[in-house]
């Protein structure tokens, strides 16, 4: 299937960039607040618009000249998603009226030598269609009033402007593509990760706590495979969110977690030399609970001095002692900065990936699940004894298997468990959760 044509949104801080975005999506995408520079990193969403489908990037709001360090990488992604697009929409405040940022902008725009379509929003009534006159002194084109947080006023022209030199693609394509969603503590050094697998400078670093609010997606092709890389803001203790954009970013993070195929865990190891924090596990149990596929990369392992050969292996136990319900999740050791390991990542989600997706025949998963029973029969209670009568997967991703038991109450979790590492004994299902579920049928409704 053909690339889809790409639209860069750009403009000055709270003109209202993501809120059209969302709008155009149709579901809250990225993080709308009346604080100027909310959107930090450049965004992609895939939308339609009359059988016509393309991806837009929100971006950061810029300020030409400004010498602030997240002010000047705004404005270095801003460029780079102009440099990446086709075409481009400047949206400018009709309430405030042209300022001078806009006409720094409008200059830059011009130079770019794409085709730029000038949005003048929070234009809510025809009464205020006078105030898009104030907006012909940038010299970039035909003003063209919107509301995009009423979805009123000429978004449809807009729109029916900007795409009526695409094609309606019916072709539907098949997504093989893996989601990885990166998460981990805030300067856990996951936007370096992202950042170094890609080879651009795609998601904004810096040593400053919560530079990541949005998850940002990106695609990249790795030995014939194609990934989209989620970065995501990094998940804090509920008590040091604070409420509104960052508790939204967490929020967006959680919910990345749960739209991924697999979760790269990612842990600072100049911290963990001094055990698992708290907020790491936490992190791990959100993973497990949304039953996703978990590689577990310990980052900044070249801050790590007097390595010994042994290292590795303590760090092994220490993970294993302080997180036991992980121990069947892959650990790589690797540097963001060094690029130690780095491509390892890809070998690991997609080894881990494959075990998420695994099936076992019937009959040899009733196999192993009797040879089990033989071997440890579980305990009676109240003079009753649980008794296995036939068993099959139910689902995978992650892979779930359903029991069929003469009383599903008899099913302790501690049994469970004993079951859950056979299956990983004989089948392995290492880096993915397992469920096994238990229904209660009649023995003479034991299939033969």
């Amino acid at each position: 299937m053909k690339r889809k044509p790409t639209i860069a949104v750009v403009g000055r801080p709270n003109v209202g960039k993501s809120t059209f975005v969302n709008r155009l999506v149709g579901k809250r995408q990225s993080i709308v607040d009346d604080l100027p520079g909310v959107t930090r990193d450049r965004i992609y969403f895939d939308v339609e618009w009359q059988n016509k489908q393309f991806t837009v990037i929100d971006t950061g709001g810029i300020i030409p000249g400004d010498e602030d360090e997240i002010m000047v990488s705004i404005y270095d992604q801003a460029r780079i998603a102009c440099e990446e697009a086709e075409k481009i929409i400047f949206i400018v405040d009709g309430i405030e009226g042209a300022t001078p940022v806009d006409y720094d902008i409008a200059n830059i725009l011009r130079q770019s030598g794409k085709p730029v379509y000038l949005a003048v929003n929070k234009v809510d009534s025809s009464n205020q269609i006078t105030m898009i006159s104030d907006f012909y002194s940038l010299a970039i084109g035909e003003p063209i009033a919107i509301s995009a947080l009423h979805g009123s006023g000429g978004v449809g022209d807009l729109l029916e402007l900007i795409t009526e030199d695409y094609e309606i693609d019916e072709e539907i394509e098949e997504d093989s593509t893996i989601k990885i969603a990166i998460v981990g503590r805030p300067n856990a050094g996951k936007s370096s990760i992202v950042n170094a697998l890609l080879g651009e400078k795609r998601v904004i670093v810096s040593d400053i706590s919560g530079t990541t609010r949005d998850s940002i997606d990106s695609r990249l092709t790795y030995n014939n495979r194609e990934f989209v890389i989620i970065d995501t803001a990094g998940i804090r203790k509920k008590s040091k969110v604070d409420y509104g954009v960052e508790k939204f970013a967490v929020d967006r993070a959680i919910r990345s977690i749960r739209e991924c195929d697999v979760a790269l865990m990612v842990i600072d190891a100049t911290e963990a030399v001094n055990g698992i924090s708290d907020q790491d596990k936490k992190i791990a149990s959100i993973i497990t609970e949304a039953g996703k596929g978990m590689v577990i990369a310990i980052n900044k392992w070249d801050l790590i001095e007097d390595k010994k050969a042994n290292t590795i292996n303590k760090f092994e136990k220490m993970i294993e002692h302080e997180i036991p319900f992980l121990n069947y999740v892959p650990k790589i050791y690797i540097s963001a900065v060094t690029h130690q390991r780095l491509n390892n990542i890809f070998t690991k989600v997609e080894e881990v990936y494959a075990e998420c997706t695994k099936r076992v025949s019937t009959g040899l998963l009733n196999k192993v699940i009797n040879e089990a029973y033989a071997l440890n029969p579980p305990q009676t209670i109240r003079n009753k004894r649980l008794k296995i009568l036939y068993s099959t997967q139910a689902a995978t991703h992650p892979p779930m298997f359903l029991l069929f038991a003469n009383n599903e109450e008899l099913l302790k979790e501690h049994y469970k468990r004993y079951l859950e590492n056979k299956l990983r004994e004989a089948f392995g299902f290492f880096g993915t959760p397992i469920r096994i579920s238990v229904r209660t049928r009649a023995e003479k409704d034991k299939k033969k």
